[in-house]
């Protein structure tokens, strides 16, 4: 399939380069800043580009993958080419392109992405949505051939899983952020705790997270908790984030 990228950033180029390695020919990398155009076009051998009057109209499919607050300005752009559109946000709704078309859907990756670290896109759990049934079965046979693990998700579904990912993943890597800060003040280096993020996330590859929970809280440690809240003394929004969140636990273990 020929493809158009709009967007230079984590998720297009993440998802450029599945798709070529998949055999799909790139024809275009749309961003407002030609040198990051250019620099994911050299990597998959595309035409890179700044302006949207210069979009090729020999492609089938424009992949939308820039911030959610440009999604419709950029659909608006492209409608008029009446190519097949998907947009690739876990919190937007299909209907952001159904403004414009009906030949559209979304195309939504599961995964925390970052230019600088390679994944296997075949792992990526790939989120599907079509403005009818034809769409979505030629968006799911499209996604088949970069990701293993596809799936046909409703808009809404697609807003929960977006929220269930933000805990799972950007708030907790929030909290890795403030151990590294507590270890750093106190001359200790972060690899320390390193081995006990691994385990802790391998754990729930397999069992239920309320299961597998540990520390004083579910313990009901009082002594412990109260000794932690005094070495936050000069931090209170820490000491709020700590409290909340030991509570949150108890009122967890309580239910279960």
């Amino acid at each position: 399939m020929r493809i158009t990228i709009t967007g230079s950033g984590n998720v297009a180029t993440h998802m450029a380069a599945a798709f070529k390695n998949a055999g799909h020919r790139i024809v275009q990398v749309y961003s407002p800043t030609m040198q990051n155009a250019a620099l994911l076009a050299y990597h998959v051998g595309a035409e890179a580009i700044d302006d949207m009057a210069a979009i090729n109209t020999e492609t089938d499919l424009f992949i939308i993958a820039v911030k959610d607050d440009a999604i419709m300005d950029v659909a608006k752009q492209l409608a008029p080419y009446n190519k097949l559109m998907v947009h690739t946000s876990g919190a937007t709704s299909i209907s952001a392109l159904e403004i414009f078309t009906n030949n559209c859907g979304v195309f939504y990756p599961l995964q925390t992405f970052s230019k600088i670290r390679e994944l296997n896109f075949l792992n990526v759990p790939l989120c599907i949505e079509g403005a009818d049934d034809d769409i979505t079965k030629q968006l799911q046979q499209l996604a088949q051939t970069i990701s293993n693990k596809v799936y046909k998700v409703s808009t809404g579904q697609r807003k929960i899983l977006h929220l269930a990912a933000v805990f799972a993943c950007n708030f907790p890597n929030y909290l890795y952020h403030v151990a590294e800060q507590l270890l750093n003040q106190n001359q200790l280096d972060f690899d320390i705790i390193r081995p006990l993020i691994d385990e802790t996330a391998e754990k729930v590859q397999h069992t239920s997270p309320a299961k597998v929970q540990t520390g004083p809280a579910v313990r009901g440690d009082q002594k412990t908790m109260q000794a932690h809240l005094e070495l936050l003394d000069n931090n209170a929004d820490l000491q709020a984030v700590y409290r909340m969140l030991s509570q949150a636990i108890i009122k967890m273990d309580k239910s279960e």
